[in-house]
Order: structure tokens, then C-alpha cells, then sequence
């Protein structure tokens, strides 16, 4: 027998069901109830403990066993403040306890054809592609065993707003980059908050993909999260004014209405990437 799965069903604004593969797995549980967490105890997690959550992370599944991911742990106070300081208005990061920022690194399949003997000639967008992805899996990875061991973790793609600093800062070589941070430690409150998301109709698509009915979808979503969970505030009032309907597209469109992160690709390209 199918059974809703109240976390799911909230998320998504629609029924999801399962054969109870949720009640019979805690690990499945605890990703369907996940959220993030930026509010943390201040005792660090041991290096130990740290090295084996990478360790499973990197364990992942990585294109054609290239293995081009690689994540810098973030011990040092100072390096620490100095990360918060980069990332600009996100005052939260200088509490964090734990940090550690994983990094696409295309340097090292370079390294072995020179070792090899072996040209490298695909120096095109792929090869700095493919690093990203399996940084991303890799942090994915991280969160969900991170999760599975009762700590909270919060992403922050805001290393990537001043790439130069945070790379001379960790000294990241060449076709070495910064993908996202990300915040861990024990969670001061015991329940995440679990965050909606776009209905399943929007996102998941059946052999062909399709965006019938989109807008309408979306007008949808906006009203249910505008009633359950409303921002605490509106992105750039002095721009844009003050809507009296603020929901998810409202906030997403006025965040990519304002320019971020115009240098990101200059900073990949000095990094000895052809993007081409």
C-alpha cells in the first residue's frame, strides 16, 4: 500500500507517495526531511571525523573515474574569518565551526598525461565542466552522510563571489577553482526547517521534457510558499519597490535583475581554462 510522506507532501505542495521504503530507511527519512542549518553549537567536529566524511564524499561517483574534486578543510580561525569577510553579508559565517570549501581540479589529470607522456587535448569547456560536476556531487555526497551522523550543513555558493581572493587565499594552482563552501557542525536546534520547493510536475518530466502550464504552476507554488513560508524580507526595495505578492518568482527573478558575479568566468579563464 502507497502512503503519503507528510515532509514530501509539504515540500512539493502535492501528494508523494511511497511503498514504505521511508518508514523501513532512516537514511532516506532523514534526505526527505532535510534543511539546512546556520545555526550551530560551537564545538568543532574532530579532524578524524572530518577526514571519513570526506572520505565517503569522495567516494562518489566521479566521470570516468577522473576523480577531479578535491576539498580544502578550513582548520585555521584566521582563514576562517578571512572566507567569512569575502563572502560579504552573510554575517552568519563568522559563527560557523566547522568549515570546508570543495574545489573542481582539472590540474591534476594535466599532470598525468605530463607524467604520461600523453597530450591533452581536450582543453575545451568540458574539461572544466566535468571538475564542477564532481565537485558537486561530491559536496552532495558530504551533506547527505554529514546529515545521516546528525550534524546540520548549509551550502555557500558565495565563495565563488570573489574566486581571485579565495584562491590566493587557499593557494589554489592553476585549473584548480573554488565550487562552494559549506557550513557544518551540531545543529542548536534539533528539527530543520524543511524548505518548499517547485511541484514535481515542474521539475520531473516523463521521456520528453515539457513546460505546458508552467506559469501557472509557478503562480501556484508562489501563493502556497507565500502562505506557508513568506521571506522575511523583499530582495532590493530601493530597485524594485515593495510588491504586495512576494513568492518564490518574485524573489528569484529580482536576485538575477541585479548583477552578481560578472568576473566568475575572466577568473576561470585565468585559471588556464579554454571555455571555448
Amino acid at each position: 500500500m502507497a502512503h503519503d510522506t507528510k515532509s514530501l507532501t509539504f515540500r512539493y505542495g502535492e501528494p508523494v507517495r511511497d511503498q514504505g521504503q521511508l518508514s523501513e530507511n532512516a537514511l532516506l527519512k532523514s534526505m526527505a526531511e532535510r534543511g539546512s542549518c546556520r545555526e550551530f553549537k560551537d564545538d568543532h567536529v574532530d579532524l578524524d571525523t572530518i577526514r571519513l566524511l570526506c572520505g565517503i564524499a569522495l567516494a562518489s561517483p566521479t566521470k570516468s573515474d577522473l576523480q577531479q574534486r578535491d576539498i580544502v578543510v578550513v582548520r585555521d580561525p584566521k582563514v576562517r574569518d578571512a572566507i567569512a569577510e569575502l563572502v560579504g553579508g552573510q554575517t552568519w559565517v563568522t559563527a560557523v565551526p566547522n568549515l570546508v570549501v570543495f574545489c573542481g581540479n582539472n590540474r591534476r589529470q594535466r599532470l598525468v598525461h605530463d607524467m604520461r607522456g600523453h597530450a591533452f587535448v581536450n582543453d575545451h569547456l568540458d574539461a572544466f565542466f566535468n571538475a564542477a560536476v564532481d565537485a558537486g556531487i561530491a559536496l552532495s555526497a558530504f551533506v547527505t552522510a554529514a546529515e545521516a551522523m546528525g550534524l546540520g550543513c548549509c551550502p555557500i555558493s558565495a565563495v565563488r563571489n570573489k574566486p581571485t581572493e579565495l584562491s590566493d587565499l587557499l593557494e589554489l594552482p592553476d585549473h584548480v577553482f573554488p565550487v562552494a563552501g559549506l557550513a557544518f557542525g551540531h545543529p542548536k536546534t534539533p528539527e530543520p526547517k524543511v524548505s518548499m520547493r517547485l511541484p514535481l510536475e515542474a521539475t520531473v518530466h516523463v521521456d520528453r521534457f515539457s513546460e505546458d502550464g508552467i506559469e501557472a504552476v509557478i503562480a501556484q507554488y508562489d501563493q502556497q510558499r507565500e502562505a506557508a513560508q513568506p521571506y522575511e524580507k523583499q530582495v532590493a526595495p530601493e530597485v524594485f519597490g515593495t510588491s504586495d505578492e512576494y513568492g518564490w518568482s518574485e524573489a528569484k527573478s529580482r536576485q538575477y535583475a541585479l548583477p552578481e558575479r560578472q568576473s566568475f568566468g575572466a577568473f576561470v579563464r585565468a585559471k588556464g581554462f579554454d571555455l571555448s
